[in-house]
C-alpha cells in the first residue's frame, strides 16, 4: 500500500476544499472529479480546476458520469447546506455510492490509504448516527475487494455544522476563493440563491470573512 497516497473525492465546494486541506496535511493527495453535466464552462468545474491549481495533487482524473443526471434533481446539490433543515440522510449516501465506488477502483489501482470526502451531516443525532453506520459498511465493503484491510474512508467534516467548517477551513488555509457555492452559472455569485445565502451565513456564524466576497470587491 502506497500510505502517501489517498484519494479525495472533489467537486469544487466549500467542504471539497477543507476536506482536500485536511488530507493533504498527511497525505499527497489524488483529486477525483465526478462531472455530472458536461456543460462548458462550468463554474462547478472552473472552481474544481482552481483547486487542482491550487493543491497540485499527485494526480488528478475526471470522472464523466452523465448517466446521474438522469435520476438527480433538477437543482445542484448545495454545498453548504442550512443549518436549520435537518440532512436527508439516505438520498445522499444513495447518490455517494457511484462516487464511492469509483474511488474504491482508483484506490486499488494507485494502493492509496484513504478515501476522503466532503461529506457532511451535522450534529443531529438520529441521522449522524445513520451516516455512521453507512460508512462503517463502505468501510468494509471496500476493503475486501480491494485486498485493502487498512483502507478507510475518511469524512473529516462529518460531524461539524457548516460554520464549523469554515472554522476548520481557516486553519488549514483551505482556498474559499478557490469554491462554488452558487447555484447560478454567472461570472459572480448571485448571493440570493440558496447555496449562496447558506455560504453567506456559515461565514457571518464563523466570525470570519469570505474571501469569495474580498476577491470580488478588488
Amino acid at each position: 500500500m502506497a500510505k502517501d497516497l489517498a484519494i479525495v473525492l472533489n467537486n469544487g465546494s466549500i467542504n471539497s476544499a477543507v476536506a482536500t486541506a485536511l488530507a493533504a496535511q498527511k497525505f499527497r493527495p489524488i483529486l477525483l472529479h465526478a462531472e455530472v453535466v458536461q456543460q462548458p464552462g462550468s463554474r462547478i468545474r472552473a472552481a474544481y480546476d482552481q483547486q487542482v491549481a491550487h493543491f497540485k495533487p499527485y494526480r488528478e482524473h475526471t470522472l464523466p458520469m452523465p448517466y446521474l443526471a438522469a435520476v438527480q434533481g433538477s437543482q445542484p446539490q448545495q454545498t453548504v447546506t442550512d443549518p436549520r433543515v435537518p440532512a436527508a440522510v439516505a438520498p445522499q449516501m444513495l447518490e455517494l455510492l457511484p462516487l464511492i465506488a469509483a474511488a474504491a477502483r482508483y484506490a486499488a489501482h494507485y494502493q492509496a490509504a484513504a478515501i476522503y470526502l466532503g461529506l457532511r451531516i451535522g450534529g443531529h443525532g438520529d441521522e449522524l448516527a445513520q451516516a455512521t453506520e453507512y460508512i462503517q459498511i463502505w468501510n468494509e465493503l471496500v476493503q475486501m475487494p480491494c485486498g485493502q484491510p487498512d483502507l478507510e474512508i475518511v469524512t473529516p467534516l462529518l460531524e461539524l455544522e457548516p460554520w464549523q467548517v469554515v472554522d476548520v477551513g481557516f486553519q488549514v488555509a483551505a482556498p474559499f476563493e478557490r469554491t462554488w457555492s452558487c447555484i447560478e452559472e454567472g461570472s459572480d455569485p448571485c448571493w440570493a440563491c440558496p447555496g449562496c445565502r447558506a455560504r453567506e451565513n456559515a461565514f457571518h456564524q464563523s466570525g470570519k470573512p469570505d474571501p469569495m466576497r474580498v476577491v470580488r470587491k478588488i
